[in-house]
């Protein structure tokens, strides 16, 4: 059924408009008292949860970046059956993004390019909403993404990390370092390890007890994934979130004029599934096995997630196929991996 209202209904309407009416929806679940009622469709099955960064998380299948970039719906989201929620990113300064429009969907590949630009309120205003969050106690790990803001110079972006880090993070199960969106000038920059080492060194200091993780892109040379990786370790960071959306158009269905009207942005969704496979399979080579890492880009299905954990991964986020595959699309993969589980049980018997 949502496969028809998406293709005969949503995809009629402006991309960045449909996810605000779709997020309306979610942020209304627990408003009007149905995520009891919800949760009791979609929670996962007990044997699916995973220990990682000293946390519990119900299932390996997580709500990546992007999706929520403000905490104003993790409840409802929660609700659906993600088994964490990551939020954000989140600049230290307030700031409205990219000029619209600035969101495409390239169905024929189900797949986005996005070139949002970290539309925000700011840390101190996400801050705020987080810790009167926190005290109504939701149901799901709380992941918080951190990016430069428009305003700071790159040469200037320690402090602005440093800046957003001291006031997430006392709300944050989990903190993310971004240096890896293609959609704010020089950030990807960021992850030259010159540039990177002081970087995270500085806002791991600021992040006090709370673990911390880099989220890297897809496009890097893999010698560039080795040499974070090692980094990583060499400093004690808890993890890694491997990728981030690509700059490549390389291999879409998509008609080539739809493609070049959309433009510049990242591209998230299935054509990123084997690339973000190859760097989840580097890393984890290259990590001690207690490090998380966290992959997402291109996940779909409970046999994509269950290839993820199958390569490496602690734990696996998802967002593009969200807007293809309709609200109870955690559900749906939370069951499938139950199935995978109960399969590998009963053939170990």
């Amino acid at each position: 059924m949502y496969e028809f209202f998406f293709r005969h209904v949503l995809t009629r309407i402006d991309p960045e408009r449909a996810h605000h009416l779709a997020f309306s929806v979610i942020r209304a679940i627990p408003r009007v008292g149905a995520g009891s009622l919800v949760r009791r469709l979609t929670v996962p099955r007990a044997d699916l949860h995973v220990d990682a960064l000293g946390l519990r998380f119900e299932t390996p299948f997580g709500m990546a970046a992007g999706f929520d970039k403000e905490g104003r719906g993790v409840e409802g989201l929660a609700a659906l059956g993600f088994g964490h929620v990551e939020v954000g990113t989140i600049t230290a300064h307030a700031q409205p993004g990219n000029p619209k429009p600035r969101l495409f969907r390239l169905v024929p590949d189900r797949a986005v390019i996005n070139r949002m630009g970290f539309n925000n309120d700011g840390a101190p205003a996400v801050a705020d909403r987080l810790a009167a969050l926190r005290r109504r106690r939701p149901r799901t790990v709380l992941g918080v993404n951190i990016g430069k803001s428009r305003v700071t110079d790159v040469e200037d972006a320690l402090g602005d990390y440093v800046a957003s880090a001291r006031l997430l993070a006392p709300h944050a199960d989990y903190l993310v370092v971004n240096v890896s969106s293609p959609n704010t000038p020089g950030l990807r920059g960021l992850q030259e390890l010159d540039r990177l080492e002081p970087l995270l060194r500085a806002v791991a200091e600021a992040s006090g007890a709370t673990p911390l993780l880099v989220k890297i892109a897809p496009d890097v040379l893999d010698e560039q994934i080795d040499r974070i990786a090692e980094l990583v370790v060499r400093i004690g960071l808890d993890g890694i979130i491997a990728t981030n959306t690509t700059i490549s158009r390389e291999g879409l269905e998509t008609d080539e004029s739809v493609v070049e009207a959309a433009g510049d942005g990242g591209l998230s969704g299935a054509p990123l599934a084997d690339r973000s496979l190859q760097v989840l399979r580097r890393v984890r080579a290259r990590v001690p096995a207690e490090l998380c890492v966290i992959s997402v880009g291109g996940v779909d299905s409970a046999a994509d997630v269950a290839e993820r954990l199958d390569a490496g991964a602690t734990l696996v986020q998802g967002y593009t196929a969200f807007l293809y595959r309709g609200p109870f699309w955690a559900r749906r993969i939370n069951r499938g991996l139950a199935v995978r589980a109960s399969g590998t049980a009963a053939g170990s018997a």
